[in-house]
């Protein structure tokens, strides 16, 4: 009697490489079949009654009520939201100016806070702003200096020709005089001109620091960045209507 062998359990081979491939190909075109089926499922009910008291039910907006209110159901039959009317073109082109009113809007607040942090960070306190001021104005007013010496060196400039002009009173000026005489007049109006426009850039100048000062005190006070911009007049018209 022969004495009994007792044998190993066979393990299963590894699949060979194009039958795995093979079951990747079939795993895949299951899900693919599931997402398709998934998206034909309706994902809610549209009902609404029509003008004429029919009720219509679709798995999409029911073109037949698009200016009428619609109701999109769960599918339990519960209410998960209410579909407004199509707006008319008219009401199309009015949202659509209030869109971009409201766009005008929020990028002007934007600007005004990047703006208040911009001079929060430039002048941390009255003294600094001062000293802004005042290098703005150096210019303008060694400006203003230089015409004035050259208004004064034309005045000089002047009055020889003016005393050489007596000896021809009641007689024609020479040619060249009287040309040097206007001359030097058209030179001291430019000069004067030249004056009165740097005086008025003076005028800028403080009237624009002015401002900045009046809203730097109120930032420094805690006021928010942004918040001391007023809307605009038609953002405003246009977000009431």
């Amino acid at each position: 009697m022969r004495p009994s062998i007792s044998r190993r359990p066979q393990c299963p081979r590894p699949a060979a490489p194009w039958a795995l491939a093979g079951l990747l190909m079939l795993a895949c075109g299951l899900a693919d079949t599931a997402v398709a089926q998934q998206a034909k499922t309706p994902t809610g009910i549209y009902t609404c009654n029509t003008a004429d008291g029919r009720r219509l039910t679709s798995d999409r907006p029911i073109p037949e009520c698009q200016t009428r209110e619609q109701r999109l159901l769960n599918s339990d039959g519960s209410v998960r939201k209410m579909v407004p009317p199509a707006m008319s073109p008219e009401e199309q082109a009015a949202a659509d100016q209030r869109k971009r009113a409201e766009e005008v809007q929020r990028a002007a607040q934007q600007d005004a806070i990047r703006r208040d942090r911009n001079l929060l960070q430039r002048y941390a306190d009255q003294a600094a702003h001062q000293r802004a001021r005042e290098a703005a104005l150096d210019d303008v007013r060694e400006a203003m200096q230089q015409s004035e010496k050259r208004l004064q060196a034309l005045a000089t400039e002047r009055k020889p020709l003016l005393d050489e002009a007596e000896f021809y009173k009641g007689k024609r000026v020479p040619f060249k005089l009287q040309h040097q005489l206007e001359a030097n007049e058209a030179a001291a109006a430019a000069q004067r001109e030249s004056i009165e426009n740097q005086k008025a850039e003076i005028g800028r100048v403080n009237k624009f620091y002015d401002e900045e000062l009046s809203r730097l005190k109120r930032l420094w006070a805690g006021a928010a960045p942004g918040s001391l911009e007023k809307p605009a007049p038609q953002a405003a018209s246009a977000s009431s209507r």
